[in-house]
């Protein structure tokens, strides 16, 4: 079954979803993209998944995209037999892999050791140090050779591999790492969609993973998300937009790095930025954590999800929801209620979108004058026709309050529009556009979406002077 919603949902798999009937119960709930974590498990087991999927697709009985998201550099604490278990004031010694051995601890202080080699020469005293996304946070007392003296502000206990993240601080880390390049290799010679940046800085290293994706031969409409999780991405915030596909506001590291009261206005913020410059916008991270446990949500989360729909955001995501727990298809069902019923509420006045597109700027102009034309003959449906999505895309940023049917002429292309606001996308098999608009109608007649006199609009490319422009034209279905 498909919902047509405006605001798509990303779901994660792992364990809890990771068998082709649940993949498929995902989908028949509302799920348009999967997101594998390349942060966890090996490749037989993300082959089996993308396995999965693409049988699914190819029998008809999902239509759903991949998203890959990899580790990308990070700090993190090591592993451990034990959790760490500190109370409020307790003080603790904070090092590194590499000087584990060398430190003095002569009144036995428990001790913190994490990879990232620069963690003592980068903070000062008086430095704030959020472990585990920010569940504990610790201040720098005292500095030594190789150590740092902390103590705790927060009781907490600390298990392996947690996220350590620095506020302020510009860590000194590689780009796109070995085990990166691996995993990406992996997952575009398998089938991906969409590769998340996680932890990117600015505009730098959105073009370094561009150029690595053209080194290894990587198919040119692959789309870049760029995930704005620290203080560094949100001073860069316009060139990473400028330079990115999409935008992804990753609020569990974010939250680490800001006060945690800015985290809505900085939300708001980002969304305003892409509107303008019609990106893509997804927001992620505890959208409905307590369904992890439980088989209903808080108020506060159906309210976070109707403040994403309101915000006009193409995705909504799902993490560990999805991932490993209890209630995964019931969680995607009621993201997916919440946001139809919020959905119902919005009339969409497509005055966002602002930037010039230079050579483009008649195709930006064309499309919102079909949606409009659409809008104000209450038409049934709007139905594009693009060869590399653009017209897709252009659509989405004007937030249009009708569906949009996409027809393309590759899987590859209709996958990269799932991510689209109200965007359904579709395979055609390119001719003359006469024919491409009988085979559009037919197709949608035949799943219930269109019927006979149903009035339509249709944008199709037509050749002037050797250059395919949209046309707009108003129609009956015969």
């Amino acid at each position: 079954m498909e919902y047509l919603k405006k605001t798509k949902i990303i779901t994660t798999l792992w364990p809890a979803t990771d068998s082709i009937e649940k993949i498929e119960e995902l989908y028949n709930n509302g799920a348009n993209i999967i997101r594998i974590n390349y942060s966890h498990s090996n490749y037989d087991y993300f082959s089996e998944i993308i396995d999965n999927v693409n049988k699914l697709n190819k029998s008809w009985k999902t239509n759903l995209s991949i998203l890959t998201d990899t580790k990308w550099p990070e700090i993190r604490t090591k592993s451990i037999d034990e959790k760490i278990v500190l109370e409020k004031w307790d003080v603790f010694i904070f090092t590194t892999v590499s000087n584990e051995d060398n430190i003095t601890n002569n009144d036995n202080k428990k001790v913190i050791v994490c990879d990232y080699e620069y963690i003592v020469s980068d903070l000062e005293v008086w430095h704030i140090i959020d472990i585990d996304t920010g569940l504990l946070k610790a201040l720098v007392i005292e500095k030594r050779p190789g150590e740092l003296i902390c103590e705790a502000l927060n009781a907490h206990k600390i298990w392996s591999k947690r996220h350590v993240n620095l506020p302020g601080i510009k860590i000194h880390l590689p780009w796109i790492t070995d085990s990166d390049k691996l995993d990406l290799k992996f997952a575009i010679d398998k089938w991906t969609d969409f590769i998340a940046l996680s932890f990117v800085r600015n505009r730098a290293n959105i073009l370094e993973l561009r150029e690595f994706l053209k080194e290894i031969e990587a198919p040119e409409n692959i789309q870049i998300i760029s995930k704005i999780e620290n203080q560094e991405s949100l001073d860069n915030l316009d060139e990473i937009i400028d330079e990115s596909d999409g935008i992804m506001i990753a609020r569990w590291d974010l939250w680490a790095e800001v006060p945690f009261e800015t985290l809505p206005v900085i939300q708001k913020m980002i969304w305003d930025k892409c509107k303008e410059a019609g990106k893509f916008f997804i927001v992620a991270t505890q959208m409905l954590e307590s369904m992890i446990d439980n088989p209903i949500p808080t108020r506060a989360e159906v309210t976070d999800i109707f403040n994403a729909v309101m915000q006009k955001a193409d995705c909504t995501m799902l993490s560990w929801e999805t991932a490993a727990w209890k209630y995964p298809i019931e969680a995607v069902q009621v993201m997916r209620n919440v946001i139809n019923y919020s959905e119902s509420k919005i009339i969409y006045k497509h005055k966002h979108f602002k930037k010039d597109l230079g050579e483009n700027e008649h195709k930006k102009i064309m499309i919102k004058n079909a949606i409009v034309t659409a809008e104000n003959l209450w038409s049934k449906a709007l139905i594009i026709f693009t060869k590399s999505t653009s017209n897709a895309k252009l659509t989405a940023a004007f937030r249009p309050n009708l569906p949009v049917y996409s027809f393309t002429y590759s899987d590859s292309l209709s996958k990269k529009a799932n991510i689209l606001f109200w965007i359904e996308s579709y395979v055609i098999e390119e001719s003359t556009n006469k024919e491409e608009l009988e085979k559009a109608i037919d197709f949608l007649k035949n799943k219930w979406l269109l019927k006979k006199w149903d009035e339509i609009v249709t944008v199709n490319g037509m050749y002037i002077w050797e250059e395919r422009v949209p046309n707009i034209h108003v129609l009956k279905v015969s």
